[in-house]
C-alpha cells in the first residue's frame, strides 16, 4: 500500500496540471457562464406593495449572490466574469474566504423535512452523491485531490491584501495544511486557531479511551507576504474575576488598577503623567492607572468563548443543518480580516452562515454550495434577516462542461450505459456512439438521450436532442430525454417547445444508492427483469385565472392562487420506501403543502426573475401556518399600456422548481 506521504507529491503534481487547463479555459469560448435563476428582493410584506427600488444588473450595482452548484466550476464563471450580464471577473477582488469543506468520510448529511402531520428524510441528492463519492472513493488522498485544485482557484480570487481561513478537522487536518503551504506559501501561515466548539466530559466522552475531542482548527494565510494584508485586532471583554483587580478609583469613582512603572522609559512616564495616567501611593511609590471602562482582552488563536450547537440545542439560531456552524464564530473572522466595505466568499456554504454574518456586518457576499437543501435554508435564512437584494444563481450550461479526465468522463458513459438498461433502451457502440450516451427502443424509431448527473438539463440539452433526432444515424421519428436534475424553468422550455416527439423524464435520485446493492452484473441482471426503477414525469405548478381589477388610476390589483403541485413519483426522489410512503399520502391529499416557497414577479422579462413577492414556510407573516405556504395573495402593481408577463416560481421541499406563466393584458 502507497502511503500518503508519497502520494502528496502526484496529488500536487495532477492538481496543477487540472488548474492549467482550468486558467487556460478562461478566455475560451467555451467559458462557464452563470443562469441568474432569480433576482430575490426580500419582500415578505403581507400588505402586497413592494416598497424598494429595482435596480439594473450590472458592473455598476453590486449584489451578493448564493450560488448552488459545484465550487470548481463556480470559482472559474468568478474569475471568467459574465460580460453578457454585467458581471465582471472577480480575480483579485475578494478579500476574505472562508471556507468548511466536509471532513468526515462517513457522514451522511440526510436533511429532515417537518410536514403537517408528519415528518421525513431526505437522502443528499444525486449530485451531492456523486460529489461526495468522488471526494472520498480513495479515502484521504481523493479528498486531498478535490481540495488542492480549489485552494488554488480561491488563491486567484483573492486581493492582494485577502487572507483565507480553513475550518477543518482532526480526520484530515495535518494532510490540508500541508496543502495550504504549497498553494499559499509557508512564509504567509498566520496561525492556527483553536476553537473550543464543545464541552468535555458529556456522554460517551466519560467513558472514552481517549482524550475527548472538543476543537477545530481553523488555518489562517494570507495572499501576500509581510504585513500588507488587512487584520483588525480583536477584543473581548473582561472577567467578573478580572473586574475585582480594579479596586481603586478617581475622586469621580472612576474606577482603576495599578501597575508599577518598571519597564517605561522617563519620557513615557513624564507624558502618563500629564494625561493623568499616575497613580502615586501613600507611601510616594508611583503607579500607572488603568481604567475599568477601558478595559479590554486580546483575542488570541485559543477561542472558548463560541460554544457549537452541540451544547446548545435550543439555539433560536438553529436550522437542524448537519454542519452548522455558528454566526459569532463567522462575525469575529469577518470583523477581523474582511475591510468594511470589503467582499466575503464561502464555497462550502452550508447553511448560509458566512452570508449571514457578512450581511449583519455589512461586508458584501457570495456564497455557494453544491447542495440545494443548502441552498433552500440559506435563502430561507438571509430573507429571514430582511437583507438587501441578491441574486440566486446557478452553473448556467453544464452542457459545455465535460469532466477534465478521461477517468471521469468514462465513468459517466459507464452510469449512462446502466441507465440505458434500466429504461429499457438498447446502447449504441462506441464508434457510433463515442459519450456512450445514446440507445434506442427496439422495434421502434425511438431514440433515448441520457444526459449527465453533472448537468443540469435545460433548453441546450433539449436542442441537442431535437437535432440528434433528425440526423443521427439516418434520423428518429421521437426522442427520450433522461435527466438528472433540471433547470428551474424546464416544464415552461418543454411547453413552449410544443415538441409532441419529445418526452423529458426523471432518472430516479436514489439510483446511485440501488446500484450500490446491484454491483455484480447478475444482481444488476435481476434488478433490470424486475423493473423496480421507474423514470417518471416532471413536476408542475398550476394557478387560477389571475384576477386583476383597478385600484387607482395608475395601480391595479393582481390577485393569484395555488391551484394544484404535481410532484414527480415518490419512486423519483432520493427517499427510502417509508419515506416515500409519506410523501404520496401528502400527495394525495394536501399537495400544495410541498411547496417550500412560491415567488412572483408581476411583469417578467424573459430575462431575470425578480421576486417582488414571496412565502415560504416557517413565515408567519402571512398567516400562523409555519409548516404551509399561503396559496392565495394579491399585489399591487403599477399599470402598464402593454400586455404584462405574470410569473409565478415555487420549489418544493426536495429543490425541485417550477415555473408557471401566463400573459394577461
Amino acid at each position: 500500500m502507497v502511503s500518503l506521504i508519497e502520494e502528496l507529491p502526484k496529488i500536487v503534481a495532477e492538481g496543477k496540471k487540472e488548474v492549467e487547463r482550468i486558467l487556460d479555459r478562461l478566455n475560451s469560448p467555451n467559458k462557464i457562464l452563470f443562469q441568474t435563476n432569480e433576482f430575490v428582493l426580500p419582500a415578505k410584506d403581507d400588505s402586497g406593495f413592494f416598497k424598494g427600488a429595482v435596480e439594473d444588473i450590472n458592473e455598476q450595482n453590486w449584489f451578493n449572490r448564493l450560488i448552488y452548484g459545484d465550487n470548481l466550476l463556480v470559482m472559474q464563471a468568478l474569475l471568467s466574469g459574465d460580460f453578457e450580464t454585467g458581471l465582471p471577473s472577480m480575480r483579485g477582488k475578494v478579500d476574505l474566504i472562508y471556507i468548511d469543506p466536509p471532513f468526515d468520510s462517513k457522514a451522511d448529511y440526510r436533511t429532515q423535512i417537518t410536514l403537517p402531520g408528519t415528518q421525513i428524510e431526505q437522502k443528499p441528492t444525486v449530485i451531492e452523491q456523486f460529489a461526495y463519492a468522488d471526494t472520498w472513493k480513495d479515502g484521504t488522498a481523493s479528498y486531498l485531490r478535490m481540495l488542492y485544485p480549489r485552494l488554488v482557484l480561491m488563491r486567484e480570487l483573492l486581493s492582494e491584501s485577502g487572507s483565507i481561513y480553513v475550518h477543518i478537522d482532526w480526520h484530515v487536518g495535518h494532510y490540508v495544511k500541508t496543502l495550504l503551504d504549497e498553494v499559499f506559501g509557508k512564509e504567509n501561515f498566520r496561525n492556527e486557531i483553536i476553537w473550543k466548539r464543545d464541552a468535555a466530559g458529556k456522554g460517551a466522552k466519560t467513558k472514552s479511551k481517549q482524550w475527548p475531542r472538543v476543537n477545530d482548527s481553523i488555518y489562517f494565510y494570507t495572499k501576500s507576504t509581510g504585513n500588507t494584508h488587512y487584520f483588525e485586532q480583536q477584543y473581548s471583554g473582561i472577567t467578573d474575576l478580572q473586574v475585582k483587580e480594579y479596586r481603586y478609583q478617581d475622586e469621580d469613582g472612576r474606577k482603576f488598577k495599578r501597575t508599577t512603572l518598571g519597564d517605561y522609559t522617563k519620557d513615557s512616564i513624564e507624558k502618563m503623567r500629564e494625561e493623568g495616567l499616575i497613580y502615586v501611593s501613600s507611601t510616594g511609590k508611583e503607579y500607572k492607572k488603568y481604567y475599568l471602562d477601558e478595559a479590554k482582552v486580546t483575542i488570541d488563536n485559543i477561542w472558548n468563548d463560541i460554544f457549537g450547537f452541540g451544547v446548545r440545542t435550543s439555539s433560536r439560531e438553529r436550522v437542524n443543518y448537519n454542519t452548522q456552524k455558528p454566526s459569532d464564530l463567522l462575525e469575529r473572522i469577518i470583523s477581523a480580516s474582511c475591510p468594511k466595505d470589503g467582499v466575503v466568499a464561502d464555497f462550502f456554504a452550508g447553511s448560509g452562515t458566512t452570508a449571514v454574518a457578512a450581511e449583519r456586518l455589512g461586508r458584501k457576499w457570495l456564497v455557494s454550495d453544491i447542495g440545494k437543501p443548502a441552498v433552500m435554508i440559506s435563502r430561507k435564512r438571509l430573507i429571514d434577516q430582511d437583507v438587501k437584494p441578491f441574486l440566486y444563481q446557478s452553473i448556467g450550461d453544464y452542457q459545455k462542461e465535460s469532466f477534465t479526465s478521461n477517468k471521469s468522463y468514462k465513468r459517466i458513459g459507464d452510469l449512462s450505459q446502466v441507465v440505458l438498461r434500466l429504461f429499457g433502451a438498447e446502447a449504441f457502440s462506441s464508434e457510433q456512439n463515442p459519450n456512450r450516451n445514446l440507445g434506442y427502443l427496439k422495434n421502434t424509431r425511438t431514440l433515448v438521450l441520457v444526459d449527465s448527473p453533472s448537468k443540469m438539463t435545460g433548453l441546450n440539452t433539449i436542442k441537442k436532442a431535437q437535432e440528434l433526432r433528425e440526423s443521427f444515424l439516418g434520423g428518429w421519428e421521437k426522442v427520450i430525454v433522461l435527466g438528472w436534475n433540471f433547470v428551474f424553468d424546464i416544464a415552461n422550455i418543454i411547453q413552449h417547445t410544443n415538441d409532441k416527439d419529445l418526452e423529458v423524464l426523471a432518472i430516479p435520485q436514489d439510483l446511485l444508492d440501488i446500484l450500490k446493492k446491484h454491483k455484480t452484473e447478475s444482481s444488476f441482471a435481476k434488478l433490470v427483469d424486475s423493473k423496480k426503477v421507474r423514470f417518471s414525469s416532471l413536476q408542475y405548478l398550476t394557478l387560477k385565472d389571475p384576477i386583476i381589477t383597478d385600484y387607482s388610476a395608475d395601480i391595479v390589483e393582481l390577485e393569484l392562487e395555488l391551484e394544484n403541485y404535481i410532484l414527480l413519483s415518490p419512486d423519483a426522489l432520493p427517499l427510502d420506501d417509508v419515506n416515500k410512503q409519506k410523501i404520496h399520502d401528502v400527495m394525495n391529499t394536501d399537495p400544495l403543502a410541498l411547496i417550500e416557497y412560491w415567488s412572483i414577479d408581476p411583469n417578467y422579462d424573459g430575462k431575470v426573475f425578480r421576486s417582488k413577492w414571496q412565502d415560504y414556510r416557517g413565515n408567519t407573516a402571512n398567516d400562523s401556518d409555519e409548516f404551509r405556504v399561503v396559496t392565495k395573495t394579491k399585489l399591487f402593481v403599477p399599470k402598464i399600456e402593454d400586455k404584462r408577463t405574470i410569473c409565478v416560481r415555487a420549489v418544493d421541499v426536495f429543490g425541485f422548481e417550477s415555473v408557471w406563466m401566463k400573459e394577461v393584458n
